[in-house]
């Protein structure tokens, strides 16, 4: 089968597209026939080796060359073969999340993966773009700030692959939302739900004097605390989810002092695919995705995606 390895770190051109064999599974987990995976940052950092809080993640990604040796993580396929054990899943399931080493035409999973069945009005490159920026967003905004109906918050990053997420499921929690992004895209954050739109290119948002947020959240990390601080309510949460160790320091110091709090860290939980699942159903939400290449363009796509500039998501597709 056709995968895309990674064998040192470095520039998106690492990425090598290879002939390796098919791999089998076992009794707890299914053969995916890979549709489609995205490149999200994640994949971007760990394959240039500037993840964040070097040199921890450093050694949980290996220290001289990747662990991982199949690129990739999101992913949008259909189930061909099933484990003894395995009671989730059935051959013929059409399935979107994660797992591991999605570059390639196959992949395996474990039944206990990130892994949900998908509705058939979902395509399968849609499929590829939910997991990593829905349930950040999900996680921080529902699990950790519990977003109430009214609050108002500012994202960060709006038109991004996280933000773009944010600002629609914090309007449909009932927030008043203001989104930061470029001047081109300030249409599509406002068509997402945004009652404020900010262009980051003409006005700085953290030197607003005319209103307060109850929760700022920085999807892509450029700004600081310190910066925010002024323009959150007494009892405001600022989120920033690239974490840094100061963050977890200002985390760790502003849980016993002050009541204006400092979260970071890395979202994880795969229930929240249902509920995302349900949304884009029922047309609550819906995916955005910038560009789509096919497997075999892996490095230009890689190459886009970590300008830092993509809207929402940047496909990989093994049907064109």
């Amino acid at each position: 089968m056709k995968a895309i390895i990674i064998t040192k770190y470095g520039p998106p051109e690492v990425l090598k597209l290879v002939e390796i064999e098919k791999p089998t599974i076992t009794e707890n987990q299914v053969l995916i026939k890979v549709h489609a995976s995205s490149v999200t940052p994640m994949d971007y950092r760990l394959r240039s080796a500037k993840a964040p809080l070097w040199p921890i993640s450093r050694i949980m990604m290996g220290l001289w060359k990747p662990k991982q040796k199949i690129a990739g993580h999101e992913v949008a396929g259909e189930i061909i073969q099933v484990g003894k054990d395995v009671t989730k899943f059935k051959k013929g399931d059409r399935v979107f999340g994660t797992a591991d080493s999605p570059y390639a035409e196959y992949t395996i999973a474990s039944e206990k993966s990130s892994l949900e069945t998908m509705p058939p009005t979902m395509s399968y490159e849609e499929g590829a773009s939910i997991a990593f920026g829905g349930i950040s967003a999900l996680h921080f905004l529902r699990t950790i700030a519990n977003i109430q109906s009214g609050q108002r918050i500012l994202i960060n990053g709006a038109s991004g692959g996280v933000g773009v997420y944010a600002v629609q499921l914090a309007a449909f929690f009932g927030a008043e939302v203001t989104g930061v992004c470029s001047t081109k895209n300030v249409e599509l954050v406002r068509s997402l739900g945004a009652d404020r739109v900010i262009d980051y290119t003409t006005a700085d948002f953290t030197k607003e004097t005319d209103r307060k947020y109850d929760i700022i959240f920085d999807v892509v990390g450029n700004s600081s605390f310190r910066k925010c601080k002024k323009i959150l309510t007494g009892e405001g949460m600022y989120i920033n989810i690239v974490p840094t160790y100061r963050l977890f320091f200002q985390m760790f110091w502003t849980s016993k002092r002050g009541k204006k709090k400092v979260i970071t860290g890395i979202a994880s939980n795969k229930d929240y695919l249902v509920l995302l699942r349900d949304l884009i159903e029922s047309k609550k939400i819906r995916v955005i995705i910038d560009r789509t290449y096919p497997l075999e363009q892996v490095v230009e796509a890689h190459a886009y995606a970590e300008k830092g500039h993509k809207v929402g998501s940047v496909v990989i597709s093994l049907d064109k």
